[in-house]
C-alpha cells in the first residue's frame, strides 16, 4: 500500500501534541520486502548510522528496558545491562513485541508505547544533526534532532552497541 503525506501517526500526533519538530519520511516496501533497518536507510537515502532501530529487551529483574541504536549496529547486551542497572537484558520474543508495545515488528517506535518502559538511545545519535526512528507503521519514518528524541521517548544515551558482524 502506497504510504502518503497526509498519513499521521500516533508518534507524529505526539510529537505535534509536544511541539517536537519532525519530518515524515514515507517509503513503498515491496510485498515480502525486507523491513530492517539498513533496508529502510537505503530506500529513505540516509547512512545506515543514521537510521535507528527499536529494540525491546528484558532484565533478569522482569522489567522491561527500550534500545534505540543505528541500523547497522548490534546491540551490546552486557553495555545495555550495565546502562540500565540490570545483571543481565535478553531481547523478547518477536511474538511478544506487539502485545507489549503496540507496536509491528518493522514498524517499532521509541515513542508512543502502549506503556512506557527505560529508554536508552544509543550515545551515537548526538554525533548527527538529525535521526530517522520508526514512526510505529511499516514504511513511515520521522526524522527529528536527536535531543527532541529524548525528550519525546524520555530516553537517556549510553553507549551500548556493538559493530554488527557482517
Amino acid at each position: 500500500m502506497a504510504k502518503t503525506a497526509g498519513e499521521k501517526t500516533n508518534v507524529m500526533r505526539i510529537l505535534q501534541q509536544k511541539k517536537i519538530p519532525y519530518r515524515p519520511l514515507f517509503q513503498e516496501i515491496a510485498p515480502g520486502g525486507s523491513v530492517d533497518g539498513v533496508s529502510a536507510a537505503a530506500r529513505l537515502g540516509r547512512e545506515a548510522r543514521q537510521v535507528f532501530k527499536t529494540l525491546v529487551t528484558q532484565g533478569a529483574s522482569g522489567q522491561y528496558y527500550v534500545f534505540d541504536i543505528p541500523a547497522d549496529a548490534a546491540l551490546d547486551l552486557k553495555k545495555a545491562a550495565k546502562a540500565v542497572g540490570e545483571k543481565s537484558v535478553a531481547m523478547i520474543q518477536q511474538k511478544d513485541l506487539l502485545p507489549l508495545t503496540g507496536y509491528v515488528h518493522g514498524g517499532c517506535s521509541p515513542v508512543g508505547m502502549k506503556k512506557h518502559f527505560p529508554t536508552v538511545v544509543d550515545a551515537s545519535a548526538l554525533d548527527w544533526e538529525t535521526v530517522v526512528v520508526s514512526a510505529g507503521k511499516i514504511g513511515v519514518s520521522v526524522e527529528l534532532a536527536p535531543q527532541d528524541l529524548l525528550a519525546a521517548a524520555d530516553a537517556v544515551t549510553a553507549d551500548v552497541t556493538v559493530e554488527a558482524s557482517s
